[in-house]
Parts: C-alpha cells; sequence; structure tokens
C-alpha cells in the first residue's frame, strides 16, 4: 500500500461511523441511503409516505448554516427518516433492493410500463436495481428492464418518479449518501476476497501441464515464457484455455 492510501486509509477510519458519504462503487451502496436529485431550480429528494404508502418527491429546503450560507448540495444530510431508504443486497449479487426507512419497509418497484411504486411487502425481479456509479460520483439505477429510473416533470410542472428511460441523462442521475461504516465495511469484505483469491504465490505449472499440455505418453514440457499471463489467466478463471493456448505454442511431437 502507497504512503496516500495509507494517508487516505487513515482520514477514512478517523471519519465518524455514521456520517453520511459518496460510494466509490456499487458494492458500497447498503446500509441506510439518501436519495438526492439535483433538479432545476431546486433539487430534491426521494421521499416514503408511511400513511399512503406512497413514494413523494420532496424538495429540499434551502438550509442555511449557523453563518447563513446555504449548505452546499453534497453536505446535505437527512433531516426526517422519510428521506431515507435501507438498502440490501444477496451477496455475490450486482442487485440491490430498496426498502423504506420508515413505515412497514415497503419496497420500491417498477412494473414493465415504467410505473414506480413503494407498497410491496415482498421483492422479486420487480423491486431489484442495479446501481451504476458514474464517473462523476453520481449514481444511475436500472431495473429488471433494463431501464433507468428517472425524475420526470409531468403536466403542470409536477415531478414524479419513473423507471422507463433508455438512457442516462440529467434526469437519470442521482446523488447517492450513505453512511461511512457501511461503505468501510464494504471495503473490508472486498479486502478479504482479494486475499483469498490471491492463493498460492507461485503457479506450478509443471503440475498444470499434466493436466493440460501432456505429450504423447505423458511426456511434459515447461516454458520458459513469463508467467504473468497464466496468473492473469488464473485470476480470470480462464487457466485452462491459457494453458491449451500454450500447449499450442509448444507444441513439436508429430504424435500429439
Amino acid at each position: 500500500m502507497s504512503s496516500t492510501e495509507k494517508r487516505q486509509q487513515r482520514k477514512d477510519d478517523d471519519k465518524d461511523s455514521d456520517s453520511w458519504v459518496l460510494p466509490d462503487n456499487p458494492n458500497e451502496i447498503r446500509g441506510p441511503t439518501f436519495l438526492i436529485h439535483p433538479s432545476d431550480p431546486s433539487p430534491v429528494t426521494i421521499n416514503f409516505n408511511s400513511t399512503t404508502n406512497r413514494v413523494v418527491i420532496h424538495i429540499l429546503d434551502k438550509d442555511r448554516s449557523e453563518d447563513d450560507q446555504e449548505i452546499p448540495l453534497l453536505e446535505r444530510t437527512p433531516t426526517d427518516v422519510s428521506q431515507v431508504w435501507v438498502t440490501t443486497r444477496v451477496a455475490g449479487s450486482p442487485t440491490v433492493n430498496l426498502r423504506s426507512g420508515t413505515g412497514e419497509g415497503k419496497f420500491l418497484s417498477c412494473d414493465a410500463h415504467g410505473l414506480v411504486s413503494s407498497d410491496r411487502d415482498a421483492r422479486g425481479p420487480q423491486e431489484e436495481w442495479t446501481p451504476v456509479v458514474l464517473p462523476d460520483g453520481m449514481v444511475a439505477f436500472m431495473n429488471v428492464y433494463e431501464k433507468y429510473l428517472s425524475v420526470d416533470e409531468v403536466a403542470g410542472g409536477s415531478l414524479q418518479l419513473r423507471g422507463d428511460s433508455d438512457e442516462v441523462g440529467f434526469r437519470e442521475r442521482f446523488w447517492v449518501k450513505i453512511q461511512h461504516k457501511y461503505k468501510k465495511e464494504a471495503n473490508d469484505e472486498e479486502k478479504k476476497k482479494q486475499e483469498g483469491m490471491a492463493g498460492p504465490s507461485k503457479i506450478d505449472e509443471s503440475s498444470t501441464n499434466r493436466i493440460y499440455q501432456a505429450w504423447g505418453a505423458g511426456r511434459s514440457v515447461v516454458s520458459d515464457a513469463d508467467k504473468k499471463e497464466l496468473k492473469r489467466a488464473r485470476k480470470e478463471g480462464r487457466l485452462a484455455e491459457a494453458m491449451l493456448d500454450r500447449r499450442a505454442k509448444l507444441k513439436s511431437d508429430r504424435f500429439c
């Protein structure tokens, strides 16, 4: 780990575990989640009304700090439990479920016509969303129909949530904030996963050759080529194919 990474890790460790931060990758989107859309002229949050079990687009008040300065959008944090969704995921799955943080816990869903609702107690395919973290840090949510969640302006200038956009534009981009402890949890899990995948430091090419590159009566030829390609192939799950390719390059026996 470089000195810069170590300093960043120390900085992250010093953060309050309940502080609200931006995710760097989709796997970090978990736990309490705050969804903001930078609508013009006023940004909005995606809320849940526990009385009607409906999604509500709430216009953010222009909060001000103690010195009467307007609080920047990315420094905003939830001020009401209705603004908080709880993100859960099945281990190993790229999709997430968004459940209301208040009331009886209803799931955000979208049907084949792009109608978004939040009145279901159970989760199924229509309650699955795939978060996509964009280069600028904003997030798009794709549903099971491969359409994107968006804030749409309807007749009269009111806003509603839809799920039928084919592409990601301004309407489909959200700022997502999660709590620091869950971001750290995701990073710790990824670190353990990478350590587990590392496995042995060397590839036993002689043994592997006997499986994939045995010549004629079991004669084995071991190459002197750089082993970086084999390590990369093992990591990507295509070691067998790589070894067979190596066999083709090294083949010299006419009885092979």
